[in-house]
């Protein structure tokens, strides 16, 4: 059995962490070098850091960041925001990212996750995927969660494992910074119908709703922000807390 993984998300604006509720509502949260060495300390298995602004300018800001990441950082990282085409992901792995995130280009362009993972390999392509419960189901935002698309979030899941994606990073705009849990329906219901991994994000509050969507969400690997970056759940804790409780992790 695979072990769980721990992972905190580090959103980047103008070289500093920031994060906010239900995508609104900023606040900074520290420096982005510091706090991924530090959680690397601390257990935790991956990290995560999107640059949530994304201009032309910031993303080159960002390839700088990645590059000091690189050298501080123990653990595998992932990238992503802004990313458009093959020489995006080719600056960022090359500037030391383990993998790189897509998500708005991606939906705009589906063939670029078949493009990526051929020249890359899947092994480092994650597609994010925003998605909001609506009247007629889930469906996928784009833009950082401004913009909803005519997407359903499980069909365009299934779409882009069939083109090559390597794992999927869902975060649920409902739950995003409310602390009041993980969105366990469709978290559980894209990890059990996909052969990749699925990592759950928005809505951790507490160490119970970790061992929920490990348990209930049936989810590969959990991602959290603001719970580890002001210090709610530090992780060694959590990870004690998930082992006590029969979710294997790596202390």
């Amino acid at each position: 059995m695979l072990a769980k993984r721990i992972i905190p998300c580090l959103d980047i604006r103008d070289g500093q962490t920031v994060k906010g509720v239900n995508f609104i509502n900023i606040r900074h949260a520290g420096d982005p070098v510091e706090l991924g060495a530090a959680y690397a300390e601390q257990g935790a298995d991956e990290l995560v850091y999107l640059d949530i602004t994304a201009s032309v300018e910031k993303r080159r800001t960002f390839a700088g960041l990645v590059e000091k990441v690189a050298r501080t950082l123990t653990i595998p990282f992932t990238v992503g925001g802004g990313i458009r085409n093959e020489d995006d992901v080719a600056r960022l792995l090359d500037a030391g990212a383990d993998k790189i995130s897509i998500n708005t280009a991606a939906v705009n362009n589906p063939d670029l996750v078949e493009i990526l993972a051929r020249r890359f390999g899947s092994q480092c392509i994650v597609v994010a995927i925003d998605t909001k419960h609506t009247e007629t189901g889930d469906i996928v935002y784009i833009h950082g969660g401004r913009t909803p698309t005519e997407r359903i979030t499980r069909d365009w899941a299934m779409e882009i494992v069939d083109r090559g994606a390597g794992e999927i990073l869902l975060t649920s705009m409902d739950h995003d910074g409310t602390k009041n849990g993980f969105a366990l329906k469709i978290i559980r219901e894209l990890a059990e119908n996909l052969p990749i991994p699925v990592i759950a994000s928005g809505g951790a509050g507490t160490r119970n709703h970790f061992l929920d969507v490990f348990n209930e969400g049936k989810a590969d690997a959990a991602l959290a922000a603001s719970v580890f970056h002001f210090g709610e759940i530090p992780i060694p804790d959590l990870k004690r807390y998930l082992r006590e409780n029969k979710i294997e992790v790596r202390l």
